[in-house]
């Protein structure tokens, strides 16, 4: 069989979380729909385009999208449901190839070089995607159809809404040139400015500049990436099942809070929910992360890395509660807090802790298996009945608010590296 000249597609539905909204109440249908949190400090997760018309986005706060658009439907979010339905979406890309690279809830990219001789061309793939997902799930989305991720990627955002793009390998490089360097994957804000700042304000610009030369303005590894992507070069393939790097959840208070006993409730609320998508998808890991952001909008973060892997809510609200003790804050303005675990890995390798102390209020040592029969009970109290289920005394009360997913990627472009600076 022949090469391939542009095998890569990347398939991006088109304002996913809204347009679910839209097509599971048809009353929304064309009219202005944001996903998100309809509090003080909530923010938008993702617009229909009947909202982006107004200059709406995802991660603009919700009060500024308001004024905006002063008919606005604001949508509570359902990851459970996105979810459900974004596995529906993976399963019409895996029926034309088993290597289909997730990316997240709403994209993925797919390599089709050898499937050309069952569905026919990248483009008559792309357009029978197309048709299946709007066919079974009545759901748009977008596609891009190049030689290299990065152009595939390049080429959906230049497709939406409901679209289909394809370049020919041999003009790629052209093609590139006039589009302005924002539009390269991996240049953030900070970079773009910087770039600018030495006049280099579009991609063929950027390719055509000496190696080196980039390197001191942008850094060495960012420099090298920026150069070959700038000339159509990206020798990344699709990788079917990349592991999670990291599991967390975070909170926005819609009011700044100061309360230490406060603070320690929402940290083992979020320890629990960290602890129980590990459970779920059946990790573990070492590293615990505690990340707080004060009024000032400062970020700080603290870890730290265990002997052994746990998916232990218990472990974790322990080793989390105790990263918060360490900041002393004493009453210091909290805006958000957040905890995280990395250094993943498959949770048969998980290990019980042995510490040295026992957790202070407890009758329970770490080491006690009696923990994880603890997590397993209450897993399956939560599944049965809709979420309700076991959990901690001081939770009881609490009514936690769940929008602490990303926005999807359609209003965001992560990079596969980027400077500090655009982080």
């Amino acid at each position: 069989m022949p090469r391939v000249a542009e095998p890569i597609l990347h398939v991006d539905m088109d304002a996913f979380y809204a347009s679910v909204e839209q097509r599971d109440d048809p009353q929304l249908r064309g009219r202005p729909v944001v996903v998100g949190g309809a509090g003080g400090r909530g923010v938008v997760a993702a617009a229909s385009y009947e909202a982006r018309r107004f200059g709406i986005h995802s991660a603009m706060p919700m009060v500024r999208a308001r004024r905006l658009c002063p008919q606005l439907v604001i949508v509570p979010n359902r990851f459970d449901r996105y979810r459900e339905v974004s596995g529906a979406v993976m399963e019409i890309l895996t029926s034309v190839t088993p290597l289909v690279e997730p990316l997240s809830l709403d994209e993925a990219f797919l390599d089709v070089g050898g499937s050309v001789g069952l569905f026919g061309t990248p483009t008559q793939i792309g357009e029978r995607l197309r048709r299946e997902v709007r066919a079974q799930l009545d759901l748009p989305c977008s596609v891009g159809i190049g030689p290299t991720k990065s152009v595939a990627k390049l080429l959906s955002g230049r497709a939406k809404p409901d679209g289909l793009l394809r370049w020919p390998a041999d003009e790629v490089v052209e093609r590139l040139a006039p589009l302005p360097v924002s539009e390269l994957w991996g240049a953030g804000p900070k970079t773009v400015e910087r770039l600018q700042g030495y006049g280099l304000r579009t991609i063929g610009q950027v390719a055509r500049t000496d190696l080196r030369t980039l390197q001191r303005v942008v850094g060495d590894a960012l420099g090298t990436q920026l150069h070959q992507l700038a000339r159509g070069i990206d020798p990344r393939s699709v990788t079917p099942h990349e592991p999670a790097r990291s599991v967390s959840a975070e909170e926005t208070f819609d009011e700044d809070v100061d309360d230490p006993v406060v603070l320690r409730r929402e940290v083992l609320r979020l320890a629990e929910k960290v602890g129980r998508r590990l459970r779920r998808a059946e990790l573990s890991g070492r590293t615990v992360t505690l990340k707080v952001r004060f009024a000032s909008f400062e970020t700080v973060t603290r870890s730290s890395t265990l002997a052994a892997p746990t998916d232990r809510t218990h472990d974790l609200v322990v080793v989390a509660g105790g990263l918060l003790d360490g900041l002393r804050l004493e009453r210091a303005r909290v805006r958000l807090i957040g905890v995280g675990v990395s250094n993943l890995g498959d949770d048969t390798a998980a290990a019980q802790l042995t510490l040295d102390a026992a957790d202070p209020g407890t009758e329970l040592p770490w080491n006690d298996p009696r923990w994880d029969r603890v997590d397993r009970v209450a897993d399956q109290v939560a599944e049965r009945f809709g979420g309700l289920g076991v959990s901690y005394a001081s939770l009881l009360d609490d009514h936690p608010n769940d929008e602490d997913t990303a926005p999807t990627r359609e209003d965001r472009t992560p990079p596969p590296s980027t400077s500090p600076e655009d982080r």
